[in-house]
């Protein structure tokens, strides 16, 4: 089905099924299906769709953005890296006489300093640098965080994760991925909040989720903007 509302007109195809409310689903090309009970009309259907309509085409935008494909990144002045959710263009510099290469956050601007110029060294340092904030945010968000708990961490490690964004083991050792330096605070907050709930409850259970969300009331908020974002998350 066709609807044009606010001069835009998007397609969508309804489905009935067993269920007692309508929900609006988006997949990652932007086809969207509305799942309604028996019995609706097709009317309500498009109120509903209209009273969502802002949603849904920021939704739909957020998915093009999305399926325009990773761009590699090039290791150039100007190219733009995520820090604390917010795109910060490089600057580098080429000094033969600094003992390590590394990466200063100054005048909104990461400014990178390497014994050469080479694509391989630019991105180690900025790896560097990134495994040094991440510690650093993410122990300052313990340490907000820590006063909801009777426990501590035994250990916090930061690591090169490919698939979560942090874990907690049976030893309440925590480890997250560095790469959460490029999210906004929020988000780092959420995820240690979401681990140090891992130190009372280890599975996600009714009891894991309600500590979450009594210690952080926002947290679908934050777990949507990693969905969104973790594709650009990378150097």
């Amino acid at each position: 089905m066709l609807h044009t509302y606010s001069g835009q007109t998007i397609g969508f195809e309804i489905k009935y099924k067993q269920r007692t409310s309508m929900s609006i689903h988006i997949d990652s090309n932007g086809y969207i299906e509305i799942h309604v009970p028996k019995g609706i009309s097709d009317d309500r259907v498009i109120l509903a769709v209209e009273e969502k309509w802002d949603w849904i085409q920021e939704k739909l935008t957020e998915m093009k953005d999305r399926t325009r494909g990773f761009k590699a990144k090039v290791y150039e002045h100007g190219e733009s890296f995520l820090y604390l959710g917010k795109e910060y263009p490089i600057q580098i510099a080429h000094d033969i006489n600094i003992q390590q290469d590394y990466v200063v956050f100054e005048e909104e601007k990461l400014h990178i300093y390497v014994k050469n110029l080479e694509d391989e060294k630019i991105k180690q340092a900025l790896k560097r640098f990134y495994y040094q904030q991440c510690k650093m945010l993410v122990e300052k968000s313990i340490k907000s965080y820590q006063s909801n708990f009777k426990i501590k961490p035994r250990s916090i490690r930061i690591t090169d994760n490919k698939t979560n964004w942090g874990t907690c083991d049976s030893r309440q050792q925590l480890t997250f991925n560095w790469r959460l330096a490029m999210a906004p605070q929020s988000v780092i907050d959420y995820v240690v909040v979401h681990e140090m709930c891992h130190m009372l409850h280890m599975n996600h259970d009714r009891s894991f989720w309600r500590l979450v969300g009594k210690i952080f009331p926002d947290y679908k908020a934050q777990e949507n903007w990693l969905a969104l974002s973790n594709w650009k998350m990378t150097v």
